[in-house]
């Protein structure tokens, strides 16, 4: 069995996998990581292997930690990947983009697929049939979008992400909700648009934390999935460890 750590900026996610299918998922604080991880090795005391991706640097403990308990892997842009990348500038690529890629050769192998990743920032990442990674785009999350009205204007009000009531804003924070959610939708829907038109067969999936709000909102047919990030970071340990 394999422990799957995705590790955040606030929070760590937390898969346990038999095989490909995950039996369990939480989601924690940092501080609950040594408690989480002895709690799950007394209920699936089958766990040999584990894969840590880090959005920022891990601390010593902390990886001395895993590396006691685990034959663990450190996701990084050396670990070998089940497709090729042709990124131009691989090491500035970040490594959730790589298990969502993963993911993607996973579920959908030998196919298109355009991978959103809707979450502080909207992520578009493409694979081809061939199972190469020629790259995507980077746009600014619903909330980010917010605080840059807030923080760059002198007084436009911070609100939370909400549905706007319609098209055409008759108030100051209608008219926020309208450009922020119907821009992203645009942008998104736009976006798929162009692919389409280069690869007719596209597969779109849409994930993070935003994509149920806009999954029901976008004109395209998306398969959305939570554990995506998750069972590419599987795929990718064993992938590791078959070769």
């Amino acid at each position: 069995m394999n422990l799957v750590i995705d590790v955040g900026n606030t929070y760590i996610k937390i898969g346990v996998f038999d095989k490909s299918k995950i039996v369990h998922k939480c989601v924690i604080e940092q501080s609950d990581f040594e408690k989480t991880v002895s709690i799950l090795q007394n209920e699936y005391p089958l766990i040999t292997d584990a894969i840590v991706s880090a959005v920022s640097n891990l601390s010593d403990d902390f990886v001395k930690s895993i590396k006691k308990k685990f034959k663990t892997v450190f996701l990084d842009h050396i670990v070998k990947m089940p497709f090729e990348n042709l990124y131009a500038t691989p090491t500035t690529l970040g490594i959730d983009r790589l298990a969502l890629v993963a993911a993607a050769v996973y579920q959908f192998p030998k196919k298109d697929v355009l991978v959103i990743d809707a979450g502080t920032c909207i992520t578009f990442d493409f694979k081809n049939q061939r199972e190469e990674y020629l790259g995507g785009a980077i746009s600014p999350g619903l909330k980010m979008r917010y605080e840059s009205l807030h923080n760059f204007t002198a007084k436009l009000p911070l609100l939370e992400i909400k549905e706007p009531k319609k098209t055409i804003g008759n108030s100051t924070e209608e008219a926020i909700h309208s450009g922020v959610v119907n821009g992203v939708l645009n942008e998104i829907d736009g976006l798929i648009k162009e692919y389409c038109n280069i690869y007719p067969g596209l597969t779109v999936i849409l994930t993070g934390g935003d994509a149920h709000f806009l999954s029901k909102r976008l004109k395209n047919s998306i398969f959305a999935t939570s554990n995506f990030l998750l069972e590419g970071l599987n795929y990718i340990l064993a992938f590791n460890n078959s070769r």
